[in-house]
């Protein structure tokens, strides 16, 4: 009997998009500091892309733009999937 099956990971994958998915920049993303403020930096700075703060930040951005359509149907799927065989 596994206790961590595959099934679970699926659903914990699930979450994790869709947490990162519902984060809102104004209100939680820019308080600590994980907001983009500016989109070119000004002349003479430079915006360091290979940090990891960088590299989260535009994972969160992306999730947020591209995994927004493709969530909503995995996500009913999922539901109805749980209804039926519960």
């Amino acid at each position: 009997m596994s206790f961590f099956g595959l099934g679970r990971l699926v659903y914990v994958t699930i979450l994790l998009i869709n947490s990162m998915a519902i984060l809102s920049e104004d209100r939680f993303l820019a308080r600590i500091g994980f907001g983009r403020t500016q989109a070119d930096p000004a002349f003479g700075a430079s915006y360091d892309s290979t940090s990891v703060k960088a590299k989260i930040i535009n994972l969160i951005a992306s999730v947020r733009t591209v995994a927004r359509i493709p969530l909503i149907v995995i996500n009913t799927i999922v539901i109805i999937y749980e209804l039926i065989l519960g």
